[in-house]
């Protein structure tokens, strides 16, 4: 059944406190993603109430609101209710510096920079994961132009990956993007990339007297992110320093020069030896427990999902998979933990004499098996049951130790699911693609024959149509 996207989005928009409380808004693959001015005047319960709103997370002045595979069409109605120049409200006093705020700050900076840039980095991924098939079946030789283009196709959102991060995180630290862009651009500019290339064999590579470290930073996010961040700041400072007659041109001609080789001297380097840090402790950890860290990571993995913590593995991904050529635990553990909300969600539509509850379990399988999105299983079925996400995170922590001990690894960064399974197949050992089958088949079954035998509280369905006209006698008061 179509939904009116036009009426959702004027209801989520009045009970996240109206227009004039919005400060910007985008979206991921299924959430509305708010910054607001005043948190206290969300009304969370009606907002989880609408048809259509699969669950609210909030986190201070943010509110992400989940609406599932159709989310772009909610979003454009949103946007159209909105002003163009949305301003954000001036905060009351200097917030209290704590460990807590500064780990939420940073965290929310990451997963609001990169939440945007995944679909460009998912489709990149399959392409060049399209264009190894081709080569891999003789379809096209090695070396065909065919084969180079769809190469540089796929690989064009890794390459420049530090300017998208740039105007990305431009947005959301409210800073010049074109700016942002223009400084992330000299770090993949050809000349650049040659120097440093010389500067990693040995040769002596200087600027204004201060030596250049060898840093190479296709492929990176952390250094396009941090230096961003710095950007705002330095912006800020000139504009106050530079005269208003000599705005227009010594304005930005001295944020370029104090930024480009702040950038290239200090920021980048050290954005390379924290993204290179947190990789490092991730796979050591991996090193250490081997297949326990696959299963644990599949038990979890529906958690972070929940407080969009599973966007901090982002970095780590794509620089693993760009040094490596794969990615051996987050994204195998994936595969089990999609799979298997799918399959308690069949088990839903299968046991339940709810019409409406089936169709939400029906159409969330699908998207979880098949596609590898798994939000609508996991907030229209399993958080709203509760012990279907128990057989959930079970079924997850064994299939993740089943691709642990497999050595499944993943060379795209793709949601797992039986369409993207192909991204997990190696070809110096053929038998990759059936452990991912294998494991994708004990996950279906194994979270079904949980979900049945732990069972769940089915929603009455005259519980449902009380509440569905409840909601419809309340639409005039929200749309």
């Amino acid at each position: 059944m179509s939904k009116n996207y036009a009426a959702l989005a004027k209801s989520i928009v009045d009970l996240l406190g109206g227009v004039n409380n919005i400060s910007a808004v985008t979206h991921c693959m299924t959430r509305l993603r708010f910054v607001l001015k005043d948190d206290s005047l969300v009304d969370s319960p009606a907002l989880k109430s609408l048809s259509g709103v699969l669950g609210v997370v909030r986190s201070d002045n943010q509110c992400q609101v989940i609406i599932g595979n159709t989310v772009s069409q909610a979003y454009r109605e949103v946007v159209s209710l909105l002003p163009e120049n949305m301003q954000p409200a001036v905060p009351q006093g200097k917030p209290k510096i704590t460990l807590k705020r500064i780990g939420a700050g940073i965290l929310d900076a990451l997963i609001g920079t990169m939440s945007p840039l995944i679909p460009a980095i998912i489709g990149g991924s399959m392409v060049k994961l399209l264009a190894m098939i081709l080569e891999m079946s003789g379809v096209l030789t090695k070396g065909a132009p065919t084969l180079t283009i769809l190469t540089v196709i796929g690989d064009g959102a890794f390459f420049f990956l530090p300017l998208m991060v740039a105007a990305s995180a431009a947005v959301k630290f409210k800073t010049n993007m074109s700016l942002a862009i223009a400084i992330a651009g000299v770090l993949v500019h050809p000349s650049f990339i040659e120097l440093m290339a010389k500067a990693a064999q040995g040769e002596h590579v200087e600027f204004a007297f201060v030596p250049v470290t060898a840093v190479k930073y296709t492929y990176t996010v952390i250094p396009a992110l941090v230096m961003t961040w710095c950007l705002s700041y330095i912006e800020r400072w000139v504009d106050r320093i530079t005269p208003a007659v000599t705005k227009n041109f010594l304005k930005p001609m001295l944020i370029v020069l104090i930024a480009a080789p702040l950038a290239i001297l200090l920021i980048g380097p050290i954005g390379i030896w924290i993204g290179s840090g947190i990789s490092a402790l991730v796979y050591t950890i991996h090193g250490y427990l081997g297949w326990l860290s696959v299963a644990i990571m599949g038990a979890l993995w529906p958690l972070l999902v929940m407080t969009g913590m599973h966007r901090v593995f982002t970095p780590t991904i794509i620089q693993t998979i760009a040094e490596t050529g794969k990615e051996g635990m987050v994204m195998p553990s994936e595969i089990g933990a999609n799979l298997s909300l799918g399959g308690s969600s069949l088990a839903v539509a299968w046991k339940t004499k709810n019409p409406e509850l089936r169709q939400t379990a029906l159409a969330a399988a699908a998207s979880a098996i098949l596609a590898g999105i798994s939000e609508p299983a996991l907030y229209g079925v399993a958080v709203r049951l509760k012990r279907p996400l128990i057989a959930s995170l079970i079924s997850g922590f064994i299939c993740g130790a089943v691709a642990g001990i497999a050595g499944l690894a993943s060379h795209s960064m793709a949601a797992p699911g039986l369409f993207t399974s192909v991204q997990f197949f190696d070809p110096a050992n053929p038998m990759t693609i059936v452990w991912v089958f294998g494991v994708m088949a004990l996950a279906v079954v194994l979270s079904f024959i949980l979900t049945l035998i732990l069972g769940f509280e089915d929603i009455p369905v005259e519980e449902a149509a009380a509440d569905a006209r409840t909601r419809q006698a309340a639409a005039p008061a929200t749309v």
